[in-house]
């Protein structure tokens, strides 16, 4: 499947899903059925959507290639023992696309069945600035108990009059900044340059990303620039059976195939 120009950048972008079946808090998340549909497919037909190039799932296990690949899907069969989704990214970039054409590399977690697929192409927009190695996303937070949520990643920002795009100085589980004002809730779906994903990956872990389980603060440690795109919408991450029932409701208007195990 060959790249698409990216709208973006004037290169050749692709996005990539990274997804395992061991999951602690809902095992084998990436095949649970949604209406007939497992997660997975979920996922990959709005980040196709989306249409800013092929869509390509970095799988840890077989059920899951199956699935994708049953469905119409491209899937790269990737160790299960990378320790990131990032690292099964960069693995499947190079196992699909060792001559380099892919420029962009636009990573979507596979636990996002209802993001907006306009989400997906918005994460591009940073990357104009060619100062910058790696977009991804922020929202405001309205949601009162949000604000102090550790599972709610938080990040500091630094604007310029009337931008929608900004520098990310910092992300925490902690509320930051201090004081009054807005507070911005970080969405984990991320753009690289080529050469920045590469050099991320090859980075050893940092002390603030292991303290704040965070692997984005080893990227600004390392002197890599991060920058993000104000949207106004959050999707759900299903993490737990209650996060699947809710993403079942939401999704109930687009029923598709076999419902009897929904």
């Amino acid at each position: 499947m060959p790249p698409s120009n990216s709208p973006r950048e004037g290169g050749r972008c692709a996005v990539f899903i990274p997804a395992r079946l061991a999951s602690t808090r809902l095992p084998d998340k990436p095949l649970a059925l949604i209406h007939g549909l497992p997660m997975i497919i979920h996922v990959w037909q709005r980040a196709v959507a989306a249409g800013i190039g092929p869509v390509i799932v970095a799988a840890a296990d077989q059920a899951i290639a199956d699935a994708v690949i049953a469905a119409g899907g491209t899937c790269v069969l990737t160790d299960p023992d990378l320790p990131s989704g990032s690292d099964r990214v960069h693995a499947a970039l190079e196992a699909i696309d060792p001559g380099g054409e892919i420029t962009t590399i636009v990573n979507v977690q596979g636990d996002l069945p209802t993001i907006d697929p306009t989400l997906i192409s918005r994460v591009l927009d940073p990357l104009l600035d060619p100062a910058v190695d790696i977009a991804t996303l922020v929202c405001p937070i309205t949601e009162p108990d949000e604000r102090t949520r550790p599972s709610v990643v938080k990040a500091a920002v630094a604007w310029q009059p009337g931008n929608i795009i900004g520098r990310a100085l910092y992300f925490s589980r902690a509320t930051i900044p201090w004081g009054e004002g807005e507070l911005l809730h970080h969405i984990g779906l991320y753009a690289y340059r080529r050469a920045a994903l590469a050099r991320f990956v090859g980075l050893p872990a940092a002390a603030l990303e292991q303290r704040e389980s965070l692997e984005q603060l080893r990227a600004l440690e390392a002197g890599m620039r991060i920058d993000v795109a104000r949207v106004t919408t959050i999707p759900l991450g299903v993490d737990t059976p209650d996060d699947l029932e809710r993403a079942r409701i939401m999704l109930a208007g687009t029923r598709t195939g076999n419902r009897q195990n929904d």
